[in-house]
């Protein structure tokens, strides 16, 4: 099976987010939409360019959810947003002074949601995504030369003869003078998860407004 490549339009920005709704088809789901006004030009005469965006991110809709209320009572919702599948669509004005001309209409997939601001306040900040590969890969352990076949070690005492401590006993090492304690694979999992279960829990505020 071959695999399918893809090319990727994306436009990044900063925009006030209004018209939030469920739109509700007579058939298929329910899916979320907003408009939002993307500011360009110079920072002294800002001009603003309208998108209509269906909000396809799982983050991006619980976001704009909660943007529902800020929209409502008419305060100024700002995003820093990332939308993707930008396309031209085109509408017959029904009603107003442009009645029976035809519009155009951009719309987009609002992807991302990088930071909110709810009348000039920051309320949500995204977290910066570490790399897939950030993850340390194990470390090899170093190559020990052997001695050949038949060959007698040079402590002349053989590997054998050797008491090993068991499991769980701590060794002093004489060169370093660090002791060190040996433990079995069930010690370690279950030392890892009480440190897990000490961990702080993390806040739901997925239900929370802006």
């Amino acid at each position: 099976m071959t695999q399918q490549n893809w090319f990727n339009l994306n436009i990044s920005g900063l925009g006030y987010v209004n018209r939030i709704r469920e739109v509700k088809p007579k058939k298929g789901p329910a899916f979320l939409c907003c408009d939002i006004a993307a500011l360009r030009g110079p920072s002294d005469d800002v001009d603003y360019l309208r998108f209509d965006c269906l909000v396809t991110g799982k983050e991006a809709q619980q976001l704009i959810r909660r943007c529902i209320h800020a929209c409502k009572e008419d305060r100024k919702v700002l995003i820093q947003f990332r939308l993707g599948d930008l396309y031209i669509d085109t509408f017959v004005y029904t009603q107003g002074k442009h009645q029976g001309q035809t519009g155009v209409s951009l719309k987009a997939h609002l992807l991302f949601i990088g930071m909110i601001k709810v009348g000039g306040e920051v309320v949500y900040q995204a977290k910066p995504r570490e790399p897939a590969d950030s993850e340390e890969s194990p470390q090899q352990p170093a190559q020990v030369d052997q001695p050949a076949a038949g060959s007698q070690a040079t402590t002349g005492e053989s590997s054998a003869g050797i008491d090993q401590p068991p499991a769980g006993t701590a060794v002093n090492s004489p060169q370093t003078g660090i002791t060190h304690s040996e433990g079995s694979e069930a010690d370690t999992s279950a030392a890892k998860a009480a440190v897990a279960d000490n961990q702080p829990a993390k806040k739901d505020d997925e239900l929370a407004w802006f």
